[in-house]
C-alpha cells in the first residue's frame, strides 16, 4: 500500500512538473507571436510522422494560448475530383501564411510522398513528379519570404501498435480510427522505405527535416516546442530559450538510419 501511495505521489509530481515546464514554453510562445506580428514574418511549420505519433495533441499543445486571428491548423481531407484535375500543390496554397502569421499544417504536401505512396493512392508518375517538385517549390516559398520548419515524429513499432489499440479502445478518440490506421502496422516496412526515401530527396539545408522521437509524447511536445523557438528566425526569438534535448530532436543524417536512433 505504502509503495503505492509513493508511486502515485512520484506520478503526480511527474505531471506537476510536465505542466509547469509546458506553460513556461507556452508563454514564450505567446511572446515569440507578439514579435512575429510586429515583424510581418511568414512561418509554416509542418508535422509528418506515423500515424498515432502524436501530432494531433503536439499541434493542439503549440497553439493552445496563440491568438486565433494569426494562428491557423490546416488538416486537410481527401482530395476533392478538382484537387485531383489540378496542380499537385494548388490545394495547400491558398493555406499558407501572409504577413503576421503562423500556420501549422497536421500533414502536408508529404502525404504524397507517405500514405498515398504506400498505399496506392497515387500513380509512380504522381509520385516521381512530386518528389522532382518538392524542394524547388518549398525553395520557391523560402525565396517569398515564408518560413519553413518540418519535423517529422518517429515512433517505433511497438508504441504505434499500443497507440492504435488505445484509438480503438477509447470512445473519445473514434474520429482518430481510419482505415489507414487498420493497415498501418502491416505496412510498417513499406512506411519506412517511404519515409527513407523522402528523408533523402527532401531534406536540404535551406529546409531541413527535423527528426523527433515521439515514444514519449510530453517529452516531444516539450522539445519541439523548445526546438520551435530557437529555429524560428526572429529578432530574439530564441536568445532566452531552452536547447532542445539531442537525444528527443535532431536534424535528420542518414546515418541514423544505421544506428537505430530512427525507427527502422
Amino acid at each position: 500500500m505504502k509503495g503505492q501511495k509513493r508511486g502515485d505521489r512520484d506520478r503526480k509530481e511527474v505531471r506537476r512538473g510536465y505542466k509547469a515546464q509546458l506553460r513556461n514554453l507556452q508563454i514564450r510562445l505567446v511572446s515569440l507571436q507578439r514579435q512575429l506580428i510586429a515583424n510581418n514574418l511568414q512561418i509554416l511549420v509542418l508535422f509528418e510522422g506515423r500515424d498515432a505519433a502524436g501530432k494531433d495533441g503536439t499541434i493542439k499543445r503549440i497553439v493552445q494560448h496563440l491568438s486565433p486571428r494569426e494562428t491557423r491548423v490546416v488538416a486537410l481531407g481527401k482530395p476533392s475530383d478538382r484537387d485531383t484535375a489540378s496542380w499537385y500543390f494548388q490545394r495547400w496554397v491558398p493555406h499558407l501564411p501572409s504577413e503576421g502569421e503562423m500556420v501549422l499544417f497536421n500533414r502536408s504536401w508529404y502525404n504524397r510522398a507517405g500514405v498515398e505512396r504506400v498505399m496506392g493512392y497515387c500513380t509512380d508518375r504522381e509520385y516521381r513528379r512530386f518528389m522532382v517538385s518538392v524542394v524547388p517549390f518549398e525553395q520557391m516559398l523560402v525565396n517569398s519570404g515564408i518560413q519553413i520548419l518540418k519535423y517529422y515524429l518517429d515512433i517505433d513499432r511497438g508504441e504505434q501498435e499500443r497507440r492504435l489499440e488505445d484509438r480503438r479502445r477509447d470512445p473519445l478518440k473514434q474520429w482518430k480510427v481510419s482505415p489507414v490506421d487498420e493497415v498501418a502496422l502491416a505496412h510498417w516496412d513499406e512506411y519506412s522505405q517511404a519515409r527513407n526515401e523522402m528523408f533523402a530527396r527532401s531534406h536540404t539545408e535551406q529546409v531541413p527535416w527535423t527528426v523527433v522521437r515521439a515514444n514519449n509524447k510530453k517529452q516531444a511536445r516539450l522539445n519541439v516546442i523548445r526546438h520551435l523557438l530557437r529555429a524560428v528566425a526572429c529578432p530574439e526569438s530564441g536568445h532566452h530559450a531552452e536547447k532542445p534535448d539531442p537525444a528527443i530532436v535532431f536534424p535528420y543524417d542518414g546515418r541514423e538510419l544505421l544506428s537505430g536512433r530512427i525507427a527502422p
